[in-house]
Parts: structure tokens; C-alpha cells; sequence
């Protein structure tokens, strides 16, 4: 555990390393969109997303160099995804990572805006030449922008929006989290593995497999901490869910039927792991730290 936490620390500050240099200056022009964005971006947060990418590049030989640079643009995604879902127009939540929310700080007008650069800019290094071979670097972009767009995580937040105090079924609810959250995780792992040697198709549907899996797993935990968890100890508002009467795993599976869910989407997830043997040793830590923070 020690060994995956010292990967896990250097790994989060390789992050925050790539992200200062990848975001513009504070002293550059526009200073206030900018301040935000590094205030948005830098200073807290799992990086949970750059962590998979990491450990799914493993499974292929990937180098380390262009994993950073695909990891710092699933991070800028991220990001930008929580700047706009903290607006009042959508889950008005004035708590982020332990700080108040970008909109709070700055104000909303320049909160759009940061979520707006940050996108563009996720693009912009992603899309610069020598990358990666034009095929292998168009097939990372298509990825992203599908995961990004109304049929991956903005279209999972229209469904969200638009089922506060609705009943959900499950499948119903799988399916808005699977666009919500899932999407992106999804392409964070497909994407560290695009980074290195091709993976033949069996290895890369269990791949695809196991990130599903994962993303669904992060959010059924994500709905059993905002239960059970602090505000102090998540970072954001604590209970919100509930009180905006949203529909999740916990509401509809009940706290203890949630944890077993959990638990049994880990054990999917591991499976579709199997045949990869030592190489998917970071994914694996991943999925079981995904599965028990917290609780």
C-alpha cells in the first residue's frame, strides 16, 4: 500500500507540475479569466482521472511524456465540468475541493468563461503536432470530444437536471451516470492506453470493460459519501444530493445495498483486469482505492 501511495503522490504532483506549465500565467492578458483558471485547476483534488491514465499506460508501454500530456487534458475537462455544474444555474454549490467554488471566488460571468478556456485549451495541447502518429492522435481526439459532448458527460448533466425529484430506475439511473461521470473515466483509461503499443481486441474490450465498470463504481461511492461523509472530508457540500432531491444508488438501493453494489462493481471491474496479469497492478490499486474511500 505504501508503494501505491508513493506512485499515487508522485503521480498527483507530475499533475500539478503539467498543469501549471500547460495553463496560462496569472500576469498574462486576460489576468482575472486566468486567475481563475489556475485557481480552478491547481492546489486540490484525487486526479482521479490522470491517475488512470497513468496506470492504464502501463498496459501498453506508454511514454510518460505523452501520457502527461493526455492526462492534463482529461484534467482540464474535469475541471471545467466542475466549474460549470457549481454555477447557480446548475447545482449552486458554493464548496469545491475545500475552497469556495470558482463563481463564489471570482463570479459567475468569469466562472463560464473558465470552464469555456479550459475546454478549448484541453483541445489545444491535445490536437499540437507530434503527439502522436495523425491516426493514433485523431482516434485520442474523437475520443475526448465524444466523452465531452451530449452523449457522454454534458448530456448525462442534461439528464440529471432534468430528473431532480424524479424516480429513477436503475438502469435509468446507470445510464445517466454512465454519460455523467462514466464517460470521462472511460476515456481517461482508453486514452492512457492509445498513449503506447497498439492492444489487440480482446485486450482492449476487457480494457474498455473495466474502465465502465470503474466509472460506474466512482459514482455509486460518490452517492454513498455524500451520505456518510463530512463536508470537511469530501471537500464539497456534504448531503446535497438528498436535499436537492436527486435520484441515487442510495435512494434507490438503500446505504447498505449501495455499499454491496459497490463492492460487486469492483469485483467486475478487477475481472475484466485478469488477463493483463502484473501490468494492470495500478489499475487494479485504483479500482480498490475508488471502491473503499472513505468507507
Amino acid at each position: 500500500m505504501s508503494d501505491f501511495q508513493d506512485w499515487m503522490g508522485a503521480t498527483q504532483a507530475r499533475m500539478e507540475k503539467a498543469l501549471a506549465e500547460q495553463l496560462p500565467t496569472a500576469h498574462s492578458i486576460p489576468h482575472r479569466l486566468h486567475a481563475a483558471m489556475r485557481y480552478s485547476a491547481l492546489g486540490g483534488g484525487k486526479r482521479i482521472r490522470p491517475l488512470l491514465t497513468f496506470a492504464a499506460g502501463e498496459l501498453t508501454d506508454a511514454p510518460e511524456e505523452r501520457l502527461t500530456v493526455a492526462a492534463t487534458a482529461v484534467e482540464m475537462i474535469h475541471v471545467y465540468s466542475l466549474v460549470h455544474d457549481d454555477l447557480p444555474c446548475m447545482d449552486d454549490d458554493v464548496l469545491r475541493r475545500g475552497r469556495p467554488t470558482c463563481h463564489v471566488e471570482f463570479d459567475e460571468a468569469t466562472a463560464l468563461l473558465v470552464g469555456d478556456a479550459l475546454q478549448a485549451r484541453a483541445f489545444e495541447i491535445l490536437s499540437a503536432p507530434g503527439l502522436a502518429e495523425p491516426a493514433r492522435q485523431l482516434e485520442m481526439l474523437h475520443l475526448l470530444a465524444h466523452a465531452s459532448g451530449s452523449q457522454g458527460m454534458a448530456g448525462g448533466q442534461a439528464i440529471d437536471l432534468d430528473s431532480v425529484g424524479k424516480t429513477l430506475s436503475q438502469p435509468e439511473l446507470e445510464l445517466m451516470h454512465a454519460l455523467k461521470t462514466g464517460a470521462l473515466i472511460r476515456a481517461a483509461v482508453l486514452l492512457g492506453a492509445l498513449c503506447g503499443a497498439p492492444l489487440e481486441t480482446v485486450a482492449r474490450e476487457r480494457l474498455d470493460r473495466f474502465a465502465k465498470r470503474a466509472g460506474l463504481l466512482f459514482q455509486v461511492v460518490d452517492d454513498i459519501l455524500d451520505c456518510t461523509a463530512s463536508t470537511a472530508t469530501l471537500g464539497k457540500t456534504a448531503g446535497k444530493d438528498e436535499a436537492a432531491d436527486k435520484p441515487t444508488y442510495v435512494s434507490l438501493l438503500g446505504l447498505e445495498a449501495a455499499k454491496r453494489y459497490a463492492e460487486t462493481l469492483c469485483g467486475d471491474a478487477l475481472d475484466a483486469l485478469s488477463g493483463f496479469g502484473a501490468r494492470a497492478r495500478r489499475l487494479t490499486e485504483l479500482a480498490d482505492y475508488i471502491c473503499h474511500r472513505h468507507f
